[in-house]
C-alpha cells in the first residue's frame, strides 16, 4: 500500500466523515487501521452531542454535550478538552505504532484547540504510513494551513455530488494509481 496522506475536507454536513468510514469498510480486514474518529450524537433533528471513538479499541467518551461549562462550544454543546484527549491522544500514537493506516477525524475547529492533540497529529504527520484525516475546510488554525501546505498530503474535497464516488478515488490513489 502507498504511503500516501490524504486529506478529505469539505462544508459541514457534506459527508467527510462517512467519505472516510466507507474507505476504512474498502480497506477490508487485512488492513489494519487505528486512529479515532468523531461521531455525532443526533435525536433525529438535532446534534446532542459527539463522542470521540478509538477505531482500534472501540472505546468511546461524549466529550461534547448541552449543559458542559467551557469556553469552547460548537453551537449550544460544551466542549470537554480533556474527555476527547482522553481517547484521542493514545488513539492517534497507538495508530502510529502499530496499525497498517492511521486515521484522523476531524482536525477541525474544536480539536485544535487542545495543544496535546496538535502535537500528536503534527507526530503521526511524520510516520511512514499511509494516512487519512479530515479536515475542517474553512479553518485558518495554523495546524490546518500546515497540513494543507505540506507536498505528501492530497487534498481532495467533498462534496454531496462526488461523495459516493470519492471512496473509490481514495483507494485508487492509496493503491498507488496516479489520478
Amino acid at each position: 500500500m502507498n504511503e500516501i496522506k490524504i486529506g478529505i475536507t469539505g462544508l459541514p454536513g457534506s459527508g467527510k466523515t462517512y467519505t472516510l468510514k466507507r474507505v476504512i469498510e474498502m480497506l477490508g480486514k487485512d488492513i489494519t487501521v487505528g486512529g479515532m474518529i468523531d461521531e455525532k450524537i443526533t435525536d433525529g433533528r438535532h446534534e446532542i452531542g459527539i463522542n470521540v471513538c478509538n477505531l482500534q479499541t472501540g472505546e468511546k467518551v461524549t466529550f461534547a454535550k448541552p449543559g458542559v461549562e467551557s469556553k469552547i462550544a460548537v453551537g449550544n454543546l460544551g466542549v470537554d478538552l480533556s474527555l476527547f484527549e482522553s481517547i484521542s491522544i493514545d488513539a492517534i500514537k497507538t495508530a502510529c505504532e502499530t496499525c497498517d493506516v492511521i486515521v484522523i477525524d476531524e482536525v477541525g475547529k474544536v480539536e485544535v484547540e487542545s495543544q496535546a492533540f496538535v502535537d500528536a497529529v503534527k507526530d503521526a504527520l511524520d510516520v511512514d504510513k499511509p494516512m487519512i484525516l479530515t479536515l475542517h475546510k474553512k479553518s485558518r488554525n495554523p495546524l490546518l494551513q500546515d497540513i494543507r501546505r505540506r507536498d505528501d498530503v492530497r487534498i481532495l474535497e467533498v462534496t454531496p455530488t462526488n461523495r459516493n464516488l470519492l471512496p473509490h478515488k481514495i483507494m485508487r490513489l492509496m493503491n498507488g494509481e496516479n489520478i
